[in-house]
């Protein structure tokens, strides 16, 4: 792990009479495309923590978006661990990592929390909870990301819902915020809809709200979120490498974290595809952060 700024100057250990709730680790890398540069993306987890240093010491403070303070009047319980030591184009490498520290932090009743990089490090995130299912997936993106393979890479940033589809411990999936056009062929819109995944679309959350997606989501359901930023609207989140008109706002984001809290139970989170470079004064950095605060606290209250 390198030595970074934490988010919210968190510890990156508790006293050992006590264990965290949940615990934020990041990684820029997963499997890259060949001839591609990803490493645009290993910025993302420090500006995200660069944009709430300011908060740091007001974590004691009423946040209005969770209803009270941030660790709900008690002891903080989340940590950071810092940045594993991807290797861009080590994608098997990469992949060993992400899923070893998943399955690290599960094993010690903690939720993970994983910073990217781009969407393939939900793969090997999500292969990390095989001995801790069932969990089904609720996955807020710009795209479906079915993908079976580009460029003989099966495992990069546009085939984790088909590489999750695969795994005997993903008991579902929800898929919202789709808008505009991207990847995906008519054939992987087939291949998702005959797994049973559900499609919600940014028209449908803006028009029904929260529950279009939830509604989908079995009660009491462990439930691994995986929020990609260009499922956000670039108004507020031009940090993405494929700014789509029509995405979700930030409260309509912070309403599917919060309703899932009550609904279900979050097993385990990570936020994708923050793209820092193309940043607009640190907007996008500050809005990943105030969501990952919101996942902070939704866990918190989680029984």
């Amino acid at each position: 792990m390198t030595a970074s700024p934490s988010f919210l100057d968190l510890p990156d250990h508790l006293p050992e009479a006590r264990t965290p709730r949940a615990v934020i680790f990041a990684a820029g890398h997963g499997s890259t495309y060949p001839n591609k540069d990803s490493s645009g993306y290993t910025l993302s987890a420090d500006a995200i923590r660069a944009a709430n240093q300011e908060d740091a010491p007001l974590f004691e403070n009423w946040d209005f978006d969770l209803g009270g303070p941030l660790f709900d009047g008690k002891p903080i319980s989340c940590t950071d661990a810092g940045d594993l030591p991807t290797v861009m184009h080590d994608n098997a490498g990469n992949r060993k990592l992400i899923e070893a520290k998943t399955r690290e932090i599960l094993a010690s009743a903690g939720v993970p929390i994983l910073l990217g990089g781009d969407c393939s490090v939900t793969i090997p995130f999500l292969a990390g909870f095989a001995d801790h299912g069932p969990v089904w997936v609720l996955q807020i993106d710009a795209h479906i990301d079915w993908r079976d393979e580009v460029s003989g890479e099966r495992y990069g940033y546009s085939s984790p819902m088909r590489r999750a589809s695969e795994m005997a411990h993903v008991a579902g999936m929800v898929q919202v915020g789709m808008r505009g056009v991207g990847s995906a062929r008519i054939t992987d819109v087939e291949a998702a809809k005959r797994y049973g995944s559900r499609f919600v679309t940014a028209r449908d959350i803006h028009a029904h709200g929260a529950d279009a997606a939830l509604r989908h989501i079995p009660e009491g359901a462990r439930v691994v979120v995986t929020l990609d930023c260009d499922s956000i609207d670039p108004g507020i989140m031009p940090a993405v490498a494929a700014r789509t008109p029509g995405g979700l706002n930030y409260t309509e984001v912070i309403d599917l974290i919060a309703g899932l809290g009550r609904r279900a139970k979050i097993a385990g989170f990570d936020l994708v595809e923050l793209y820092p470079p193309a940043d607009v004064d640190g907007l996008s950095a500050l809005t990943a952060a105030r969501l990952l605060v919101n996942v902070i606290g939704t866990i918190v209250r989680q029984e």
